[in-house]
């Protein structure tokens, strides 16, 4: 009886698991004719009004996407920071202190400098925080949020790209955001 139970509660643990590490099928997408990403069937490209809110910019993003419920983000866009030298180091101090600058709590889960299809790009991963705001003017609620974020430094141009989601889906999303970013290239 013993084992029937303990062979019960391993399969709906495994199935439990199963669904929450399943993979979200990656399409290959053309952004520019030298931008390639791959990225989930479910995301769609967002609408001028999605783009107008989540990247209030001069320059709109090159590709940004979204998912049905608008809670899911992918975006590639070129930063207005120009490097004339390529100094990475320099250029991933510079990023990291502006991602700090953002939120109210960072959780570095990795970073670095890795090469992705013959380019060398900087990374972020991490979990974020941005508290309510109890002045009464601002967020009701604090937002926590879950990103991985590459930067292309060239000479001329520095693209960054994201990927973000509610920190409470990084689970579902973190393998998915990190298998998208693995595939990017930029010719």
């Amino acid at each position: 009886m013993l084992d029937l139970i303990t062979m019960i509660y391993i399969s709906l643990i495994s199935l439990i698991l199963g669904f929450s590490l399943e993979s979200h099928k990656l399409v290959k997408t053309k952004i520019a004719p030298d931008i390639t990403v791959s990225i989930p069937e479910e995301l769609m490209p967002m609408t001028p009004e999605d783009i107008a809110q989540r990247h209030p910019s001069v320059r709109a993003p090159i590709a940004a996407f979204t998912d049905q419920d608008r809670i899911i983000d992918f975006s590639i866009k070129t930063s207005a920071t120009q490097w004339p030298d390529v100094n990475l180091e320099m250029s991933a101090q510079f990023f990291k202190a502006g991602i700090y600058n953002l939120y109210d709590r960072v959780d570095v889960i990795d970073e670095g400098i890795r090469e992705i299809h013959k380019k060398q790009f900087i990374y972020y991963e991490f979990t974020s925080r941005i508290n309510e705001d109890t002045s009464g003017m601002g967020l009701e609620q604090s937002v926590q949020k879950y990103t991985y974020v590459l930067y292309l430094v060239e000479k001329y141009r520095t693209l960054v790209i994201t990927f973000s989601c509610p920190q409470q889906l990084q689970a579902d999303w973190q393998e998915t955001a990190r298998a998208m970013m693995s595939k990017v290239i930029i010719r």
